[in-house]
C-alpha cells in the first residue's frame, strides 16, 4: 500500500511539473502573440496615417486643378507662353494626382495586410490564453490533489489538460 502511494505521489509530481513547463510555454507564446497584436496595431495605424496624409495631399491637388483649369478659362488673350505654362502645370497636378492614388492604393493594401497579420495574432494570443486557464485550473487541481491525496482532483486535472490541448493547437491551426 506504501509503495503504491509512493508511486501514485511520484506520477502527480511528475505531471504537475509537466503542466508547469507546459504552462510557461504557453505564457511565452500568449505573450509574444499579444504582443504581435499590438504591435501589428500600431504599424496599421500608422499606414492608415499615411494613407490619411496621401488623400488630403492627393485631395490639395484636384482642388488646386481645378482651380487652374477654372482660372485658364476665363483668361482671354493671354501669351502662348502662359498658355504653355498653364498645360504644363495642370498636367504636372494630374500627374501628381495620378502618383497620390496609385500610393494609396499601394498604403491601403499594405494597411489591409497589417490588420490581418494583427487579427490572426489576437486570435491566436486569446487560444494560448484559454490553454492556459486550463493549465493554471489542472495545476491547482494537481496542488489541492497533493495536499489532500485525494486522486480524483488528480484524475480531473488530468482531465483538463484535454482542454489545454485543444486550445493550444487551436492557437496554432484555428480550427474555427
Amino acid at each position: 500500500m506504501a509503495d503504491q502511494k509512493e508511486k501514485w505521489q511520484g506520477w502527480l509530481a511528475l505531471s504537475t511539473a509537466i503542466m508547469a513547463v507546459l504552462a510557461a510555454l504557453t505564457t511565452l507564446y500568449m505573450g509574444k502573440y499579444s504582443s504581435r497584436a499590438i504591435m501589428a496595431q500600431g504599424q496599421e495605424s500608422d499606414q492608415w496615417a499615411h494613407y490619411q496624409a496621401k488623400s488630403i495631399k492627393g485631395h490639395t491637388y484636384e482642388v488646386n486643378l481645378k482651380a487652374l483649369e477654372l482660372q485658364y478659362l476665363l483668361q482671354k488673350g493671354i501669351t502662348q507662353e502662359t498658355a504653355a505654362e498653364y498645360q504644363k502645370t495642370l498636367s504636372k497636378y494630374g500627374e501628381e494626382i495620378k502618383r497620390y492614388d496609385v500610393e494609396k492604393n499601394e498604403i491601403k493594401d499594405k494597411a489591409e495586410g497589417i490588420a490581418k497579420v494583427k487579427l490572426k495574432a489576437q486570435e491566436m494570443g486569446g487560444d494560448f490564453a484559454y490553454a492556459l486557464i486550463f493549465l493554471q485550473i489542472a495545476l491547482m487541481l494537481s496542488s489541492i490533489a497533493s495536499l489532500t491525496k485525494r486522486h480524483y482532483l488528480w484524475y480531473i486535472a488530468l482531465v483538463c489538460n484535454v482542454g489545454w490541448l485543444f486550445f493550444f493547437l487551436d492557437a496554432w491551426l484555428l480550427f474555427y
